[in-house]
């Protein structure tokens, strides 16, 4: 590297030639600093990609689906997940298996058609991983290699909660094939490559990075999607993305878009996550999952300091199944789960994912934060029924004598059996309906509404509205800044810390 040096005679008046020199120094200081600080090129990465595509392309396939006129009751093949229909995500995030010429604009099968999606064989017996939503409903799947060769696949088995599914093709010769990648390893900003069937384009390839790891789209309770800005759009659905090593680590499966159409946003299934689902599939047609029996919610700053927690994190237990493991081993609404055999729960979906891992039938260890101390809790899983539909309920309109909750910003009222047959509650629920929310009130800082059934707060079960206003008033009096909430709202419960309002008169 060159350096400039100014001498006391000549730094105050430099001659011409002096000049000149100093310009051609800097000059070469210049070039020698761009040219020689790492990572200055705007996007470094490989050469190029052809030795890849070479290499994985020939194990990616395209999927075709045919169904007939759907009766009532059949499940439509794109359907959205329950998460996401009639939520904000609806419009933008889309699945994206490129529906048929009889398919509605969000995707909808309206009558008989077809659909297209993408694939990729795990085995030279012709096993091949795709998206569930691909082939669900389907009365006949053909996959075609990038050879062209066309066979008509059955399918394996299917996971709803995961959309991942296997099918199967059968061959006189071996197949291509591509390998499992470890997903985990995968780090944002590593380059990866896609491959697939957009819009019906078979053997399309694209090229970027991970963009976020753990990304939940609420499209189901095991979501931890890889994020990529490779593009990709209908028809990529099940296609594979790839590593530079040539390994699967994740299925591509949706796109966050206003207008359906890659905007750089994509979502992959981690191999992580589908590796186990694929093996089950595989060997039993089916998935078996741990069953815990508890509901759950995330843990948030304002509930972790009223709990007495340091950190907000862990799974917290809105309420616990009658006659289910967790009932059984004695877990209390409440609680927080923190770990599962030694693996922590940082966040609340981390619980769902490690017990349905653990699989039925099988004794895990809980550590649980109960009454400001740590607990240990052996569970011994069972296996995981199935889901079954909240009820909605209507808001509470016209509960009589309402009383004002001066430090919470809200009206209660007693829960009347008039009250509980309106809101669909048991004969003997107990509780305060808040009947109405000041605008900048606790209540509305917290997400309280008219219609919602406090039926428990701190360590209090709630008879009634006298209870929610003693126990506030207590604690302002003890100078405490939240109070934990057990609300009822639309079939569920769902914990919730009120702040304390200040000089209330």
């Amino acid at each position: 590297m060159h350096a400039i040096l100014a001498y006391p005679e000549t730094a105050a008046h430099p001659t011409p030639r002096r000049r000149r020199a100093l310009a051609a120094s800097a000059l070469a200081v210049a070039a020698t600093l761009v040219f020689t600080i790492p990572g200055a090129s705007a996007r470094p990465g490989p050469d190029g990609f052809s030795d890849l595509v070479e290499k994985v392309k020939p194990a990616v396939v395209n999927i075709a689906t045919t169904r007939r006129a759907p009766t009532q009751g059949t499940p439509s093949q794109f359907q959205l997940p329950p998460g996401l229909r009639g939520s904000p995500f609806e419009e933008f995030l889309k699945r994206f298996g490129q529906p048929g010429p009889d398919s509605d604009e969000d995707g909808e099968p309206s009558g008989p058609g077809q659909a297209l999606g993408s694939g990729f064989l795990i085995d030279a017996g012709g096993y091949v991983v795709t998206n569930n939503h691909v082939i669900k409903g389907a009365d006949k799947v053909e996959v075609t290699l990038s050879d062209g060769r066309k066979f008509d696949a059955k399918v394996i088995g299917r996971d709803d909660k995961t959309d991942v599914a296997l099918v199967k093709v059968e061959s006189d010769k071996p197949l291509p094939f591509v390998p499992w990648g470890d997903s985990d390893k995968a780090k944002v900003g590593d380059w990866i490559m896609a491959v697939g069937n957009p819009f019906g384009l078979g053997g399309t390839v694209t090229a970027g990075i991970v963009s976020a790891r753990g990304r939940d789209i609420q499209s189901g309770p095991f979501d931890d999607f890889l994020q990529i800005d490779a593009p990709i759009n209908r028809g990529n659905s099940g296609g594979p993305t790839f590593n530079m090593n040539g390994e699967v680590i994740g299925i591509n499966t949706a796109i966050y878009s206003p207008n359906g159409g890659s905007i750089g946003i994509g979502f992959a299934i981690p191999a992580s996550v589908a590796r186990p689902i694929v093996e089950d599939l595989k060997t039993k047609g089916h998935v078996d999952r741990g069953w815990l029996g508890v509901g759950i919610q995330p843990m948030t700053p304002e509930i972790a300091q009223s709990l007495g927690l340091m950190e907000p994190e862990g799974a917290l237990v809105l309420n616990v199944t009658p006659g289910s493991p967790a009932a059984k081993a004695g877990m209390k609404q409440g609680d927080v789960v923190r770990s599962v055999d030694g693996k922590p729960v940082k966040e609340f979906r981390d619980l769902a994912r490690l017990v349905a891992g653990a699989g039925p039938d099988r004794s895990v260890t809980l550590n649980v934060w109960r009454d400001g101390r740590d607990v240990s809790t052996s569970v011994s899983l069972a296996r995981m029924p199935t889901d079954q539909t909240a009820s909605a309920e209507e808001p509470a309109r016209g509960v009589p004598n309402a009383r004002t909750a001066a430090r919470l910003g809200a009206s209660l009222a007693p829960l009347t059996r008039e009250a509980r047959e309106r809101l669909q509650l048991p004969e003997d629920a107990k509780g305060a309906v808040v009947v109405d929310v000041k605008r900048e009130g606790a209540a509305a800082q917290a997400g309280l509404r008219p219609g919602d059934v406090i039926a428990r707060i701190g360590d209090k079960t709630v008879t009634g509205p006298g209870d929610v206003i003693e126990t506030l008033n207590a604690a302002g009096k003890e100078n405490r800044k939240s109070v934990l909430m057990l609300v009822k709202r639309q079939g569920s419960d769902r914990f919730v810390a009120v702040p304390l309002a200040k000089n209330v008169g």
